[in-house]
């Protein structure tokens, strides 16, 4: 899908460079833009080309759709985008200056402290954390009868922050995993609402809003000191990141500060549980509505698990498992939208982009785009069996040196707490109900939740 030509037309002294809505047709949109932001862009893309111009001057914005105008910005020259845009502006009231949120030289002097907790070798600790946290799933939907209607989504999101609570930091999340859910959901309901709108009060204004989030982050700080003075008083487990962000130093002999170490700590808490649960939750909805693809998924976990404690190794065996998760990452990727600041002029996608502009890119669109993806909008898992993909555009993590850190922590996470769960457990839909619609938030989540029928299977 090409760019369209580009109509002769500025805003307000600006050049349009590329196609795009005119200011009646945005304005018109502007229920939809806030509503459904992820519809109304596809819409645009769609209706425009691969390169969309929003009538918009300060700044110039655009939505790239185009693959090799998305791998520009983020891997040929990223250095040449930032990150202060309002999504992340709005992402910092929660996460601060975190390794999620912070740019330039203070974004790399982060990533060198915190990337050996994500070493290789720590991955094979990560599968009894991923057991532990998914016996108590197990455990609990073993207690009720067959066929009784299960809030997955709930279910992720606990299992999830267990398995970051005791792999990251040594503690245990599970007494706290409903208010800190809850917290980072609705700390992360603001954020939202605040990056969909130009205007917002400070955040130091009590509306109703703010109180919110303030609430959610007085329930994410609680959790964070209770883990500080675990670790102070010698009452949690160690050698984990918690401790490394405690003791890392970087060349100048200068560690972290206490806000720093808070600032990454939440950062991993909201973004470390909550991704992977949508994740799973949307493998969940997926599979219940292909029950061919959940027998050959039955089928390997029976396989290559059964009931014996789960190895790193059982990871690298469960090839359709891990196309399960990655299909679900393509249709529904959790990061559903990434925004940079172009620093200096530069064309992407064949289409001029000054300096100061907003670009906008959305792995959701990405992964539906009819040049690299056959059959783009269906569940067809062995197409990542097959390799019948280009895997430059399949950025559920992002790409470029920004990738997620914590990449595949998310997959061996997230492929063994399926694997297990599927080993036990067969899921459908209760009658009249279907897979739901995105609902695109921070993460992209299923709108009005997922309640699916949980079985035992014989």
């Amino acid at each position: 899908m090409s760019s369209r030509p580009v109509p002769k037309r500025s805003y307000l002294g600006t050049p349009a460079t590329a196609a795009g809505p005119t200011g009646p047709e945005m304005l018109g949109g502007f229920r939809d833009i806030r509503s459904n932001p992820l519809g109304y862009l596809e819409r645009a893309w769609r209706e425009h080309g691969d390169v969309v111009q929003f009538p918009i001057p300060r700044p110039p914005s655009y939505l790239v759709n185009d693959p090799g105008g998305v791998r520009r910005v983020l891997v040929d020259h990223a250095r040449q985008y930032g990150k202060s845009t309002i999504q992340y502006r709005a992402l910092s009231l929660v996460t601060g200056e975190g390794l999620l949120t912070s740019d330039g030289d203070i974004w790399r002097r982060q990533r060198r402290l915190v990337q050996p907790a994500f070493h290789h070798e720590t991955l094979g600790q990560l599968t009894g954390h991923v057991e532990h946290a998914t016996t108590a799933v197990v455990d609990d939907w073993s207690r009720q009868p067959d066929g009784c209607l299960v809030d997955i989504d709930a279910a992720m999101m606990h299992a999830t922050l267990e398995v970051v609570g005791h792999a990251l930091f040594g503690s245990d999340l599970s007494d706290d995993a409903e208010a800190l859910a809850g917290a980072t959901l609705d700390a992360l309901d603001v954020v939202i609402a605040r990056a969909r709108v130009p205007i917002t009060p400070p955040s130091w204004i009590p509306t109703p809003a703010n109180r919110r989030l303030a609430a959610a982050n007085r329930v994410l700080d609680d959790s964070v000191g209770r883990m500080l003075e675990e670790r102070a008083t010698g009452r949690s487990m160690s050698h984990d990141m918690l401790d490394m962000l405690m003791a890392v130093r970087d060349e100048d002999g200068a560690g972290l500060t206490s806000a720093d170490i808070r600032n990454q700590m939440v950062t991993f808490m909201v973004a470390g549980h909550e991704t992977v649960a949508s994740a799973l939750t949307w493998a969940w909805a997926l599979l219940a509505a292909h029950p061919d693809e959940q027998a050959a998924l039955h089928a390997e976990v029976d396989a290559v698990v059964g009931d014996a404690p789960m190895t790193v190794e059982d990871y690298q065996r469960l090839t359709r498992t891990r196309a399960v998760f990655d299909e679900a990452l393509r249709l529904y990727p959790p990061a559903w939208l990434i925004t940079r600041k172009a620093l200096a002029d530069d064309e992407v996608g064949e289409r001029s982009m000054p300096a100061g502009s907003l670009v906008i890119m959305s792995p959701y669109l990405l992964h539906r785009h009819p040049d690299l993806w056959l059959e783009p909008e269906a569940f067809r898992p062995a197409r990542f069996i097959d390799h019948d993909i280009d895997r430059a555009s399949f950025m559920p993590f992002g790409a470029g040196p920004r990738m997620c850190i914590g990449r595949d922590f998310a997959y061996v996470e997230g492929v063994l707490m399926l694997a297990r769960l599927a080993s036990r457990f067969a899921v459908r839909y209760p009658q009249g109900a279907g897979l739901p619609a995105a609902d695109p938030l921070v993460t992209i989540r299923p709108a009005g939740g997922l309640r699916l029928e949980v079985s035992r299977r014989a």
